[in-house]
């Protein structure tokens, strides 16, 4: 009896203190501070991301009456699309889309491809001096590019493999400026813009892959080639994901390159740069309906990767945590 009667006060007083640590006011009060303190954090910081594209937003589709309306703050009184058809003109929006979307996608893919072979070569492949080429690799991505602007555009104003085309027709070599190829060849050599940055990538994706993968296929009678084609690049989605998505983004943004190959060019990053020397307020009807014009320019330049993002964040994501990058 008296055994039966301390196993029960055991068990009341085990559930009065598992109900005191479940409904503990202190220990909720604390929890409940805690979640508020980290949704305002949130929300601050994605405000702050946000918020010049929310007032671009609020901008593109303004009436020029709206912005001396003082009752106006993010929603237009009076909605129009006068401010982006003006700025599709102004941009030659859809032909600078085209051009830019082909040179990107183009660039991305060869830089892929070149940049897996490297990166699997310095990963799995040991031979003399790897570790100093693959320095000299991880420095390519600290050196400014502006150090290396005139052999560069030298290079391709005058292009010439070994001086065969000089040897064989007596001129300089080949004007390659004003086209893409000075990017395509660049890209296919791993040359290209932020391919140290994708070199590291792979190569460090590819040594954390099992060995066991390779063995087996060398035991099959595979070659590296094929070892690499048919065993390590299936494996190697995260990384191929995160390569392409920031290769793409990357070309899409550059100014500079652009600048320096195809000053001519009716690409969409060398369109938004001349922008502030085409709207002038003289042209437009004011310092007020500039600024909102360019508002809308810089609207439409990051629209499409807006949504390229808005269906690829799940990939992206996930490739990044896989790749090495975090941690």
């Amino acid at each position: 009896m008296k055994t039966a009667l301390k196993r029960s006060s055991r068990k009341a007083s085990a559930a009065v203190a598992n109900w005191f640590d479940r409904y503990n006011p202190v220990e909720k009060t604390k929890h409940g501070l805690w979640v508020a303190v980290r949704a305002v954090i949130i929300f601050g910081i994605c405000f702050i991301i946000l918020y010049p594209i929310l007032l671009k937003l609020s901008l593109a589709f303004r009436d020029r009456g709206d912005l001396y309306d003082s009752t106006v703050v993010w929603i237009p009184r009076n909605f129009t699309l006068d401010n982006v058809k003006t700025m599709i003109g102004y941009l030659n929006y859809y032909s600078a889309v085209s051009n830019t979307f082909f040179l990107s996608i183009g660039t991305s893919a060869l830089q892929l491809v070149s940049c897996a072979l490297a990166g699997y070569g310095f990963a799995r492949l040991k031979f003399k001096g790897s570790g100093i080429l693959f320095a000299i690799v991880i420095f390519t991505i600290v050196i400014p590019p502006q150090t290396l602007m005139v052999p560069t555009y030298l290079h391709f104003r005058f292009f010439d493999v070994f001086g065969f085309y000089e040897l064989l027709t007596g001129n300089k070599g080949i004007n390659l400026l004003e086209s893409f190829w000075p990017f395509f060849i660049s890209s296919a050599l791993a040359m290209g813009l932020k391919n140290g940055l994708y070199v590291f990538i792979f190569r460090q994706f590819f040594r954390a892959l099992p060995k066991d993968l390779e063995e087996a296929a060398y035991v099959d009678g595979a070659g590296v080639f094929k070892t690499f084609a048919g065993v390590m690049l299936p494996n190697a989605v995260p990384a191929i994901a995160t390569v392409m998505l920031f290769s793409f983004v990357w070309q899409w943004n550059d100014s500079y390159f652009v600048t320096l190959y195809m000053h001519n060019s009716t690409l969409l990053s060398r369109m938004l740069d001349l922008l502030p020397g085409i709207v002038r307020p003289e042209h437009v009807g004011g310092v007020s309906h500039t600024s909102l014009l360019l508002n809308t320019g810089t609207l439409l330049g990051i629209a499409p990767i807006f949504i390229l993002y808005l269906f690829a964040q799940k990939y992206f994501v996930e490739s990044v945590e896989r790749t090495g990058l975090v941690g």
